[in-house]
């Protein structure tokens, strides 16, 4: 991580040297600025806020203040001033019932305030690949920037950028499955090998219930693509018997289970999302009576 932020040495750093003799004039800090005049960035690359993180940080904010300011820059058709850094301070703030927030003013066009705010984002590691994906063809469609602009902006390599780029062209149905993070990106780039709707949607439901890696998935591709269905329906599962033990082990935990054959025995995959959640799947597997020791 410590690599990519060198990397994106455009990014904050170069904003908030408000202390420097030969700051830029374009730069303000006001250390109490009035929260109502700030609305959220148009251009915000992130569409999804964790609510659980977004009162941490609230907590934390009202324990320690504001350490870090907000970056903004005037509305040139009204009093307001948009945000380019800090969206998620900026709703903590609110949260913890502030009235002020420390910021600094920046002048700014609307593509400087898409890419100031990508690349923080992209420094803090926050958003999710569809946001990336969505961010990228702003800045091409939009601002005309090519991918290898892009790709030097945010200082990632052009490759990286055209994958990213290409999440866009998947049905919503498994964009979905990205966000709730069922599968990932890489699967999600392997089903775009794909280019019936129908059949990349009913290969997205086998990665789910049969836990396929990306590998795994690539093989499915090739199978679907070059019409072996033959070949794929070993991938198909029709047992009612085993689904229904999915659904009944899915039910009494709280967690999504996925039960998975094989050819002598078969196991069973759990999902969670955080510490908490295995946390909290290990302390209800100890509620289960232990099953008495055979003498």
């Amino acid at each position: 991580m410590a690599e990519q932020t060198r990397r994106l040495g455009k990014g904050l750093s170069a904003l908030i040297n408000t202390d420097s003799p030969t700051a830029d004039i374009s730069r303000k800090y006001i250390e109490n600025f009035d929260l109502e005049k700030i609305v959220p960035n148009p251009y915000q690359p992130r569409m999804h806020l964790n609510p659980e993180k977004l009162i941490e940080l609230a907590d934390s904010i009202r324990e320690h203040g504001v350490i870090q300011p907000l970056i903004i820059t005037k509305d040139k058709d009204s009093d307001k001033y948009y945000i380019i850094a800090g969206e998620r301070r900026f709703r903590a703030v609110k949260l913890a019932g502030f009235k002020t927030v420390p910021v600094v003013i920046k002048e700014t066009s609307p593509q400087e305030m898409l890419e100031l705010a990508l690349i923080e984002n992209i420094q803090r590691e926050d958003l999710n690949p569809l946001e990336e994906s969505h961010s990228y063809r702003q800045l091409n469609e939009e601002f005309g920037l090519t991918q290898k602009e892009i790709a030097k902006r945010v200082g990632l390599n052009r490759a990286t950028v055209a994958n990213k780029m290409r999440l866009y062209y998947l049905p919503e149905k498994i964009k979905e499955l990205i966000l709730n993070e069922s599968i990932t990106e890489g699967h999600g780039r392997a089903l775009l090998g794909i280019t019936d709707e129908t059949s990349m949607i009913a290969a997205a439901d086998i990665i789910v219930k049969r836990d396929l890696s990306v590998r795994q998935t690539e093989a499915l591709v090739r199978k679907i693509t070059f019409g072996k269905t033959e070949s794929t329906k070993k991938w198909k599962r029709t047992d009612e018997h085993t689904e229904e033990c999915e659904k009944h082990i899915t039910n009494r935990l709280g967690f999504r289970a996925s039960v998975t054959k094989m050819s002598k025995g078969g196991k069973i995959t759990i999902r969670y999302k955080s510490i908490d959640q295995l946390n909290e799947i290990v302390e209800r597997f100890k509620k289960i009576p232990q099953p008495e020791t055979k003498k």
